[in-house]
């Protein structure tokens, strides 16, 4: 049993996915060299002709995607920072997620948009951005952000079997400082299914990505007060589990949620909704929020980039505020 690193998993998988399936190839700029963050480093070797560079272009690193799935291809896409991805908007959510649909089940397409996404390592402006609620607002879009490095072997295996598109997020600052114990191949994992990582009977918390990290750390925190926290990762943002978010919001009565992406249009106002229309009598307190602030941009200063983030003091004084209501 070797611990892995977020990064290592995905390049495990990506190797693994390569050798079983001749129609898997990847995709994107500079995944030749392994790519920004070095996800793809050595497959070129092993697999040439099926790690291929792309132009500076995301629109035609999804359009290429499209058609090769149209093909019987199994195309495994790199956007090198989500903050790009914006450039294949219209290719991702007007042709890709539509096609099922428009073909009324006849055709499928089988496609993986992988990029990296948020915050916390000084990225600034053009490299800091959570994207997740633009796309999970796509039916047709699968999106999926794991946060321990067994979850991304097993989603992105998931994944490249997926005869949806799937778009994966990989928490940048994740990559190299979340590491697990592995053994053997990857679990089987099904995308739409969310965990409770933690068990607690005070309050619930719900997050993804950095934030479910954070959130764990927050709720080891305030036990030393005598709380305790009940900590879901939601894994899958698009289909969301609604039976396991309704179950773990019960099951405590008071509910908090937490996601970088700033407050208003985030993710966690579609899971208080969700919350309130099916769960609404078992609530002892008003649902609470921690989220990123509304401002356009993340900063690059430190002490900035800190203001926006929320973190596990942040948290924690959330959660303290909710048990004592």
């Amino acid at each position: 049993m070797a611990a892995m690193t977020v990064i290592e998993a995905v390049r495990a998988t990506l190797d693994e996915a390569l050798g079983g399936d001749e129609r898997v190839f990847l995709l994107g700029e500079d995944v030749e060299a392994g790519g920004v963050f070095r996800a793809t480093e050595g497959l070129v070797a092993k697999y040439p002709g099926r790690v291929l560079d792309s132009p500076l272009a995301e629109s035609s690193i999804i359009g290429l995607s499209i058609g090769a799935a149209h093909y019987g291809m199994r195309p495994v896409a790199e956007i090198q920072f989500a903050d790009f991805i914006h450039a294949g908007f219209d290719q991702l959510c007007s042709e890709a997620s539509r096609w099922s649909y428009r073909t009324r089940g006849d055709s499928w397409l089988p496609m993986v948009v992988r990029t990296p996404w948020g915050g916390g390592v000084h990225g600034g402006q053009h490299h800091s951005q959570s994207i997740e609620a633009y796309y999970a607002h796509m039916p047709g879009i699968k999106v999926v952000a794991p946060s321990f490095p067994a979850d991304y072997r097993s989603l992105l295996k998931a994944a490249i079997a997926d005869p949806n598109p799937v778009l994966f997020l990989e928490h940048k600052r994740t990559y190299r400082l979340v590491k697990q114990e592995m053994e053997g191949a990857p679990a089987e994992e099904v995308i739409g299914r969310a965990r409770i990582t933690r068990r607690g009977e005070d309050l619930t918390i719900f997050a993804y990505g950095l934030m479910l990290h954070e959130s764990l750390a927050a709720a080891e925190q305030i036990a030393a007060d005598g709380i305790d926290a009940m900590v879901v990762d939601l894994l899958t943002l698009n289909p969301l589990d609604r039976e396991t978010i309704l179950e773990a919001a019960k099951a405590t009565g008071k509910v908090l949620i937490v996601h970088e992406d700033t407050l208003t249009g985030g993710l966690g106002g579609e899971i208080a909704a969700i919350i309130a229309e099916h769960a609404f009598e078992h609530l002892d307190a008003p649902i609470r929020r921690v989220a990123g602030p509304d401002i356009p941009p993340m900063p690059f200063h430190h002490t900035m980039e800190s203001f926006f983030m929320p973190d596990r003091a942040k948290i924690a004084a959330a959660a303290r505020d909710l048990a004592a209501y």
